[in-house]
C-alpha cells in the first residue's frame, strides 16, 4: 500500500492542473495510461487563449485563468503571446457577427465589430465578399501549451507529488472510507480520486461503479500548410459559423482546420484526408491564399458533455470522486482556474474567492446536473 491522499487519473492538462493545485495540501499521485504525459488532446491543441469562446461559464473560467498564464509561478515568463482573433462573415452572416460582438463585449469590453476595410487591413488575403465585417478580439493570445504543462507537472513534483506514466488504472473500489486502486499493476490506497480521464472519463466512472454523464468525444482534424505570404502579424481567422479557421504557425506556415466535430470512440485519433481537403477548399474559397502543400496533419478528440458545459466537482453519489472532464476545446485556456476549482472540491472547501469574483457558478458545471 502506498500512502497517497489523492489519485489523479489522466496526465493531460486537466489532470496536471488539478494535481498542481492539490499538491500543496495533499500527497498526490498522477497516473497516466500512455507512456508519456499529454499524449492525446493536450498535445494536439490549436493553443489559443480566447475570452469570447465557449459557454458563459467557460468564458469566466478563461478570464480567471489569465493571471496565471500571464505570470506563471516561479518568475517564469508569460505563457501568452499576443495573437488577435478575428471572426469574419458574408453579408448573410452579419446577424451572427453582431450577436457574437454583443456577447463578447458583455464580459470583455475590448471586443468589437469591425467593418470590411479594417478586416482587410488585419488580414489582406480575405476575399471581400466572405469578410464584409468581422468581430475582433484584440486581447487573444497564443498559449505555450508545452511549457504550461511542464510548469504544472514540475510544480507537482516539487511539492512531493508523484507521476507515473505508462500506469493504467485498472481497478477502483471503495475501501475504508477511501479508494483502493490498481495503478500500473500496483495497489494504491487514497482518500479521494480525481477523474481527469479526458475522452475516457466516463470509462473511469464505470470503473468506480458510478454513473456516467454521457460524454461525447468529437474528432477534429488540423494540419499545417506552406504559405508564401508574410503572416507574422495576422490574427487567428475563422468563419463566424465555425466552418474553417487558420492561424500563423511559424515562418512560411499556417495551421488550418475544418473545425469539424465527428463523433468518435475514445481512441488515439487520426486525421481524416477528406476533412483536410474540404478545409483547404473552404479556406481557398474565402481567401486568395491558394493553399495546396500540406506539411503534416493530425487529429485530436474534443470531449463534451451533452450540454457542452464543463463537468467539474464532486460526484453526486460519492463526494470523494471528483470530476474534471468535458473540457471540449477549452481545456488549455481554462486549466489554471479549473485546477483550482477541482482542488477545492477535493479538499471540501468552498469556491475560491478569485473564481467567485469572476462569476463562476459551481451548480452550472456540477456533474449533479446529470443525476437521474
Amino acid at each position: 500500500m502506498d500512502g497517497f491522499d489523492v489519485l489523479v487519473i489522466g496526465g493531460g492538462i486537466a489532470g496536471a492542473a488539478a494535481a498542481f493545485a492539490l499538491a500543496g495540501s495533499a500527497r498526490v499521485l498522477l497516473a497516466e495510461t500512455e507512456p508519456v504525459l499529454a499524449f492525446h488532446t493536450t498535445g494536439r491543441s490549436a493553443a489559443q487563449y480566447l475570452e469570447n469562446y465557449g459557454s458563459d461559464q467557460v468564458r469566466r473560467l478563461t478570464l480567471a485563468s489569465r493571471a496565471f498564464l500571464d505570470s506563471p509561478p516561479g518568475g517564469e515568463p508569460s505563457l501568452l503571446s499576443p495573437r488577435a482573433m478575428l471572426a469574419v462573415g458574408r453579408e448573410d452572416q452579419r446577424a451572427e457577427l453582431v450577436g457574437l460582438a454583443e456577447r463578447g463585449r458583455a464580459l470583455v469590453p475590448s471586443i468589437r465589430l469591425v467593418d470590411g476595410d479594417e478586416v482587410a487591413a488585419l488580414c489582406p488575403v480575405l476575399r471581400p465578399e466572405h469578410a464584409v465585417a468581422g468581430v475582433l478580439e484584440p486581447g487573444a493570445s497564443d498559449i505555450d501549451v508545452a511549457r504550461l504543462h511542464q510548469i504544472l507537472v514540475a510544480g507537482l513534483r516539487r511539492s512531493g507529488g508523484e507521476v507515473r506514466a505508462g500506469s493504467p488504472v485498472t481497478a477502483l473500489a471503495r475501501a475504508r472510507g477511501g479508494w483502493l486502486a490498481t495503478v500500473g499493476g500496483e495497489r494504491v490506497e487514497v482518500a479521494a480520486v480525481v477523474n481527469a480521464g479526458g475522452a475516457w472519463a466516463d470509462d473511469v466512472a464505470r470503473l468506480a461503479g458510478l454513473a456516467t454523464v454521457g460524454l461525447r468525444p468529437l474528432r477534429r482534424t488540423a494540419f499545417t500548410v506552406s504559405c508564401e505570404r508574410d503572416t507574422a502579424g495576422w490574427p487567428l481567422v475563422n468563419d463566424v459559423d465555425e466552418r474553417w479557421y487558420f492561424k500563423p504557425e511559424g515562418p512560411g506556415q499556417l495551421l488550418c482546420s475544418l473545425a469539424d466535430e465527428t463523433l468518435s470512440d475514445p481512441c488515439d485519433a487520426r486525421p481524416d484526408e477528406a476533412d483536410v481537403a474540404l478545409a483547404l477548399d473552404r479556406i481557398n474559397e474565402a481567401t486568395t491564399l491558394r493553399l495546396r502543400h500540406v506539411r503534416i496533419a493530425w487529429a485530436g478528440l474534443r470531449t463534451f458533455a451533452p450540454d457542452r458545459e464543463l463537468v467539474l466537482g464532486a460526484d453526486p453519489a460519492e463526494p470523494t470522486f471528483v470530476w474534471s472532464a468535458g473540457q471540449g476545446g477549452y481545456g488549455i485556456q481554462t486549466a489554471p482556474a479549473v485546477g483550482t476549482f477541482v482542488a477545492s472540491a477535493v479538499l471540501g472547501r468552498g469556491l475560491p474567492a478569485e473564481l467567485a469574483a469572476t462569476g463562476v457558478r459551481p451548480e452550472l458545471v456540477s456533474p449533479a446536473r446529470f443525476a437521474g
